[in-house]
């Protein structure tokens, strides 16, 4: 059974640009913290209120998108979230004027917003291109995209930003980012695409109600929750412990960071792959093991060097496959109550704005190699949840 029929090619492309536009941004903001720890002296728990601001936001916009798309249309959906996205990066110039970290956060809110209405709207949109035998493979392969943007995110500020770290640098790199993205809105607003309109007659909360008794999708959201956390928890502080490790610079560290997401672009690929072989729960299962170890491996090594950072590059190998994989397994089989669904998972996401602060906290008081402990905690739930799941039949 083919993963992508012929008359989805034009759309699948189209929506999976969207999947590097917000990865491209998720990668820029982990760079932030440590911009903004020099540039305003801040601690670990202060800076890392970037990712309390970008992840609540992911949990505040998905509900309302999803319904938005309900009422409307994902091609309005994904208008929506590009004039978000680019009106959060264009605020970053006053921001730098103002020179007013709240106001940063607030720019940085709005940004985040876009991307999750994005997010809430590209991720079942691809998941109906298609026979549902075939949905999380064709998942993988957008999200594929993903880290292409993070990669372009990680040159971005390694070039613009971190290698003359200013208020200055950064905003005006983030108002370049807004003019593009609305260039892309323009386009986006005069392609063809289908409209892809729910037409169903069910309420959200009978939606909701169905969608509570479905254990698969209620335990999939909070393995998200952890997923996402251990994700931006890995990413946030990887600089960091590079720094420490290696005793270099921001922008040299920068590189460190560059390699753990070529890592985990390709590994997504290579999952992909692996899953017209395997079933996808047990290659995640195998995935979140290898994640626990290289955990362990950070914390115990601290002080070792090269040991350590590349154990910490690893860990986003072993990740690549987690976020889609969840997705797929937990949307399978709601129906018509996808796009709803959809955004409790995106909801999920929340998880990255408690759990980094948490990790930042837990770095002031015991240590950044310490602090890895967070997301060995949150590989464990996903590992729970692979081996729940471990009779998911293999994608044919």
């Amino acid at each position: 059974m083919k993963t992508l029929e012929k008359r989805y090619l034009l759309p699948f492309a189209l929506v999976s640009i969207l999947f590097l536009l917000w990865g491209l941004a998720n990668n820029m903001t982990d760079t932030l913290l440590a911009a903004f720890k020099r540039v305003m002296q801040m601690s670990d728990s202060q800076t890392s209120l970037i990712q309390f601001a970008f992840y609540g936001s992911y949990f505040c916009f998905a509900l309302p998108a999803a319904l938005f798309i309900r009422r409307f249309s994902f091609k309005a959906g994904i208008i929506l979230g590009l004039l978000l996205y680019a009106g959060g990066a264009i605020l970053f110039y006053p921001a730098a004027l103002t020179e007013s970290y709240l106001f940063y956060l607030v720019a940085i809110y709005i940004l985040a917003g876009g991307c999750s209405v994005l997010e809430t709207t590209a991720n079942p949109y691809i998941l109906s291109m298609g026979s549902p035998e075939t949905a999380t493979r064709r998942l993988n392969i957008a999200q594929s995209f993903n880290p292409i943007g993070s990669i372009t995110g990680i040159l971005l500020s390694k070039q613009f930003i971190l290698r003359d770290i200013s208020l200055n640098s950064i905003s005006e790199t983030y108002m370049g980012l807004g003019f593009v993205l609305l260039a892309i809105m323009v386009v986006m607003v005069f392609s063809k695409m289908p409209a892809g309109k729910d037409n169903g007659s069910g309420s959200v909360g009978a939606s909701f109600a169905r969608l509570l008794k479905n254990k698969r999708y209620t335990w999939g959201v909070v393995a998200q929750f952890f997923y996402v956390g251990a994700q931006i928890c890995v990413w946030s502080f990887t600089i960091r412990l590079v720094m420490q490790e290696l005793n270099i610079v921001e922008a040299d560290a920068a590189t460190y960071y560059l390699a753990s997401i070529v890592c985990f672009c390709c590994a997504r690929f290579f999952f992909t792959w692996l899953m017209k072989f395997f079933r996808p729960a047990l290659l995640m299962a195998w995935a979140a093991a290898a994640d626990i170890v290289l955990c362990l491996i950070v914390i115990l090594m601290s002080g070792s060097g090269m040991i350590a950072v590349i154990a910490l590059v690893l860990i986003s190998f072993f990740m690549s496959l987690q976020f889609p994989t969840i997705y797929g397994i937990a949307l399978d089989g709601v129906g018509d109550d996808a796009k709803i669904g959809a955004s409790g998972l995106i909801m999920a996401i929340l998880g990255g704005a408690l759990l980094t602060p948490l990790q930042g906290t837990v770095s002031d008081a015991f240590g950044i190699s310490v602090s890895y402990a967070i997301p060995l905690i949150c590989f464990v739930v996903v590992l729970a949840y692979s081996l729940a799941q471990g009779k998911q039949p293999v994608n044919d």
